[in-house]
């Protein structure tokens, strides 16, 4: 993927975001938004995003998000708060999306937070999503959540993490601690989007690995409560980043989600 980068204003700002389009070219086909997990960027979707595009038949934008990867890291005094992921969903995204100028409905692939997002993104504009597809989504915070990322915490300062993911981020810090601050922070627990899920329209696929460690299956239960005509995938030997732990899977079970009709 050749990246590319755009600037974009977000409340008030210039903001420069790193992006990467797949088969652009074929105006015909329909357009895949990619949404990475709260630690991932564009590099590290390495090449799941071209895979999926080959096998759906889709296009498809891929892109970091403000401070991941090589995108435009926040101001020291703008940290991120509890409603960061509406944040992504209802202004960086829709504007990235404006200066892309890209006006059609999009299908959306999240993963993690990205997935969250995704789901966020569909409630507040469901004529503007023809399809999500949400891997390993977080609609509330549970205690695995919390302990595998005060877990991430420690390798982040005791391993070589931090070596590992500075190949993927300009400012490794500023990923890293803006995620991990706010969901640990004690306002964040009581974070939830179940009740903004009512308002998502679009054919929903969720998956998740039954081995997830971020997360247990109660989080697909519970968006397919909201939303009785959500299919859900579970794979087994599976962790929490299904595209890379059953790759095959999950592409199977996206072109068979696409060719639903």
């Amino acid at each position: 993927m050749a990246v590319e980068f755009v600037d974009i204003d977000w409340r008030g700002r210039s903001v420069r975001i790193e992006h990467a389009w797949i088969g652009r070219e074929q105006a015909a086909s329909p357009l895949a938004i990619f949404l990475h997990e709260g630690l991932g960027s564009l590099s590290l979707w390495k090449e799941f995003p071209q895979r999926l595009c080959e096998a759906t038949g889709w296009r498809g934008l891929v892109y970091s998000r403000p401070g991941s990867g090589r995108s435009t890291a926040p101001a020291a005094d703008e940290r991120r708060g509890v409603d960061y992921m509406h944040q992504q969903a209802h202004e960086v995204l829709p504007a990235l999306l404006a200066a892309l100028r890209v006006d059609e409905p999009v299908r959306l692939f999240g993963h993690s937070d990205g997935a969250s997002i995704a789901l966020l993104y569909a409630s507040r504009f469901p004529a503007l999503t023809s399809g999500a597809i949400v891997l390993a989504p977080h609609v509330l915070v549970e205690d695995v959540s919390i302990a595998s990322i005060e877990q991430a915490r420690r390798a982040y300062v005791g391993t070589e993490l931090r070596e590992r993911l500075a190949r993927h981020h300009d400012d490794v810090d500023c990923a890293f601690w803006g995620w991990n601050d706010i969901w640990l922070s004690p306002d964040f627990r009581s974070w939830n989007i179940e009740a903004e899920l009512q308002t998502v329209s679009c054919p929903l696929l969720a998956i998740q690995g039954v081995d997830d460690q971020y997360g247990t299956l109660d989080q697909l239960r519970r968006i397919q409560r909201r939303l009785p005509s959500t299919q859900l995938v579970e794979l087994d030997d599976c962790r929490h980043s299904p595209h890379r732990d059953q790759p095959e899977q999950v592409i199977k079970a996206c072109v068979a989600f696409e060719a639903r009709d």
